[in-house]
C-alpha cells in the first residue's frame, strides 16, 4: 500500500467510504476465499443454530467495531508507516466482516441492528486514543487484539462441535487477529495501564452481550 501523504479531506472521504462499505451488507465483497467454502454444512438443531448465529452476530459486531477502530487510528496517525499498517490490517478485517455476514446468512440470521452504534463508538475511541500518539494508538490495537483472541477462543469452545463451517471462519480470524496484535507490538506499541485494559474489557462485554440478541 502506498504511504503517500493524504490531506484531511482525503482522510474524511476515505473514512466515509469505509463506513458505508462496512454497514452496507459486505457479504460478497471479501478479497480472499471464504474459510468455510469447502466444509460441509452440519445438521444443527434449532437451538444449536440459534446459538451459533448469536456467536457469529457477536463476531460480526466486533468486526464492525474493528473497522471503525482501525480507521479512527489511521485518521490521526502521525507516522505514515503506522497509517499504512492500520489500513492493511483494516483490509484483512474487512474480509472477516464479510465472512461473518456470509455465515450469518447461511444460518438464516441477520447482523446486529445496532451496527451503526458499534461503528460510531469505536471510531471515536480510535481517533481519541490516537491523539495521544502512535505508540499509544498501537498499544490500544495490541490490547484490543489480545482481548479479541481471548473472545474468539471462547467462541471456539462454545460453538457446536458439529458446526465446522463456523469453526473454520472463527479459527482463521483468530490467527489473523493474533498477527495484527503481534505487528502492533513489533511497531512499538505502548503497554496500556491496567485500568484502561479493564475498561476496554467491560465495554466489550456490554457489546457482546447485546449483539448476541440484537
Amino acid at each position: 500500500m502506498s504511504t503517500r501523504n493524504l490531506t484531511a479531506f482525503d482522510r474524511l472521504l476515505a473514512g466515509a467510504n469505509n463506513a458505508l462499505r462496512t454497514l452496507a451488507a459486505p457479504a460478497g465483497e471479501a478479497a480472499r476465499p471464504y474459510p468455510g467454502e469447502s466444509v460441509d454444512e452440519a445438521e444443527l438443531s434449532a437451538a444449536e443454530r440459534r446459538h451459533a448465529a448469536g456467536l457469529m452476530r457477536v463476531n460480526h459486531a466486533g468486526e464492525v467495531a474493528a473497522q471503525a477502530l482501525y480507521q479512527g487510528h489511521a485518521t490521526v496517525a502521525r507516522d505514515r508507516r503506522v497509517e499504512a499498517q492500520m489500513q492493511n490490517a483494516a483490509a484483512e478485517e474487512f474480509d472477516h466482516l464479510a465472512w461473518c455476514e456470509r455465515r450469518l446468512n447461511e444460518l438464516g440470521e441477520a447482523p446486529s441492528r445496532l451496527s451503526p452504534i458499534w461503528y460510531t463508538g469505536a471510531y471515536a475511541i480510535g481517533a481519541v486514543s490516537g491523539l495521544f500518539g502512535d505508540r499509544w494508538s498501537l498499544g490500544f490495537i495490541a490490547e484490543t487484539e489480545r482481548q479479541v483472541c481471548e473472545h474468539l477462543d471462547s467462541h471456539l469452545d462454545g460453538l457446536p462441535d458439529s458446526d465446522r463451517r463456523s469453526r473454520a471462519v472463527v479459527s482463521t480470524m483468530r490467527d489473523e487477529e493474533q498477527q495484527h496484535g503481534d505487528d502492533a507490538r513489533a511497531a512499538g506499541a505502548a503497554e496500556l495501564p491496567r485500568p484502561v485494559q479493564d475498561l476496554m474489557r467491560q465495554t466489550a462485554r456490554v457489546m457482546t452481550r447485546t449483539a448476541y440478541w440484537l
